[in-house]
């Protein structure tokens, strides 16, 4: 399989609920290094697997929807307990829409899956893998 690796950062604010978050309950900010990385089986007809300025631009647009938030605030979100797994799951998600209407560019639609990883610190980070191939 091969892949490749594409980072940015997001900032945002957020609370949680329930117990076992301790101080976390209250609102707080949060940094996230992140990184996508797309796989693939075999390499595309231009022996890449993905063209990595658009992979970087659509993380960065994916992102920019979230960044300088407040997600508690945030409808979409409502009611919902932002960790870090969920939203990575919420990045990857996006990123999969991106690749299915042609953003990342025809050659992406042979793409088998995306991983998210969001690192909290350099010794804690959450990771969400999605397969290409199916839908959702």
């Amino acid at each position: 399989m091969f892949s490749i690796t594409v980072r940015d950062h997001l900032m945002v604010a957020h609370s949680f609920r329930g117990e076992v978050f301790g101080p976390a309950q209250r609102l707080h900010g949060a940094t996230f290094v992140v990184d996508a990385t797309f796989r693939r089986s075999e390499l595309d007809d231009d022996n890449i697997v993905v063209d990595i300025g658009r992979a970087t631009a659509e993380l960065g647009a994916v992102l920019a929807e979230l960044n300088y938030r407040n997600l508690d605030d945030e409808p979409a979100f409502a009611g919902i307990n932002t960790s870090t797994e969920f939203l990575a799951k919420v990045i990857a998600d996006r990123l999969a829409e991106r690749v299915h209407v042609g953003a990342l560019g025809e050659g992406a639609r042979g793409l088998a899956g995306i991983t998210v990883t969001l690192h909290e610190s350099h010794v804690a980070w959450a990771s969400y893998e999605r397969d290409l191939r199916t839908a959702g």
